[in-house]
């Protein structure tokens, strides 16, 4: 009711500033100032500690499902995570990723970058989420829960935890085939750079959240082109270390489907260890190696590699910006009963 009520009482305002503006002529001047206060309005509708009176222990629920899950699983923080980042970059930060399939639609979730998530995954979210809904039904967004649990999840790594603004609302909407807008780990520097500027992030930004690749596994088909046949001239990526190249090989045969750590030295805490792979050309993705092809990028790699700190804090904040692209709030959307399923 609250989302609703700041709503409202923007939309009431920008009429005020355009009426009085065009009784003054100011139609120019109408215009800027009314898309001004919608987007101030939408961004007033996402705020930390959204569900502090209509639902005050929705937090402390979600993480308390999270911790029973990694007890089962110290993995599967590093596929919320990802989870986040995925839903993110396809059609906004709405849980669409978070729906099933149907007969008439191949959603999100089956889409091959997605394939590989692990469906304990999506069960910390339906936990979280009945929990949720005995507590305070109809309350708390499946996206926001997802948004919570990939907060927390850096956190228990050993990353820093972060206020996460809420009150995103969820999509009704998810095609497989919108998982376009995720950036493969093929892409070059400047494929990753565009893609990202897309979602308006900018690329320091791309280089800070690529840093969440220090915690999570990897399956080889994700990376074999580097391997094998990688070109007419080497049958090996040259930028690949050739000690990491040869370690891969082992754990990676022609036409394997295992997995490997993204982060062999520390693959559940994170850390800066991954920006230091980097400096030894132990990046596993073409993704992840492409951050050390210019001297800028190159020196943002260095710098995080050289500080926890500022790796950590600089993580957070984007995190927090990521959380709030192509949001629905207010009367956009729905509150999900169930996250796999529209209502």
């Amino acid at each position: 009711m609250e989302d609703l009520a700041a709503a409202k009482r923007t939309s009431e305002l920008i009429k005020t500033v355009r009426e009085m503006a065009f009784r003054r002529g100011e139609m120019l001047l109408a215009i800027v100032v009314a898309l001004c206060l919608s987007a101030i309005g939408t961004e007033a509708q996402l705020r930390v500690g959204f569900y502090s009176h209509s639902c005050p222990k929705a937090e402390v629920i979600v993480k308390k499902e999270l911790k029973k899950a990694l007890k089962a699983d110290a993995g599967i923080g590093a596929d919320l995570l990802r989870m986040h980042f995925h839903d993110c970059f396809v059609r906004g930060c709405d849980g669409s990723i978070l729906l099933d399939s149907t007969k008439k639609n191949t959603a999100e979730k089956d889409a091959i970058p997605n394939q590989t998530l692990e469906d304990e995954a999506f069960q910390v979210i339906d936990k979280a989420k009945k929990k949720l809904e005995k507590v305070c039904k109809g309350t708390v967004s499946c996206a926001d829960i997802l948004a919570f649990a990939a907060r927390d999840s850096v956190a228990i790594y050993g990353g820093t935890s972060y206020p996460v603004p809420a009150g995103r609302r969820d999509g009704k909407i998810s095609r497989s085939s919108d998982t376009i807008d995720l950036p493969p780990p093929t892409f070059n520097l400047e494929q990753l750079t565009k893609s990202f500027a897309s979602k308006g992030m900018s690329q320091d930004e791309m280089i800070t959240l690529s840093g969440a690749h220090t915690i999570g596994v990897a399956h080889c088909p994700t990376f074999s082109n580097r391997l094998y046949n990688f070109s007419r001239k080497a049958s090996t990526d040259p930028t690949l270390n050739p000690k990491y190249a040869a370690q891969l090989k082992k754990e990676c045969p022609r036409g394997s489907i295992n997995e490997v750590d993204m982060d062999p030295p520390s693959p559940l805490t994170f850390d800066t260890s991954y920006y230091s792979n980097l400096l030894d050309n132990r990046g596993l993705f073409t993704s992840d190696q492409t951050l050390m092809s210019t001297p800028a990028t190159a020196g943002k790699v260095r710098q995080f590699a050289s500080s926890s700190v500022l790796f950590k804090q600089k993580f957070a904040a984007a995190m927090v910006k990521m959380g709030k692209i192509g949001v629905l709030t207010g009367a956009q959307g729905e509150i999900r009963s169930y996250c796999r399923v529209v209502n």
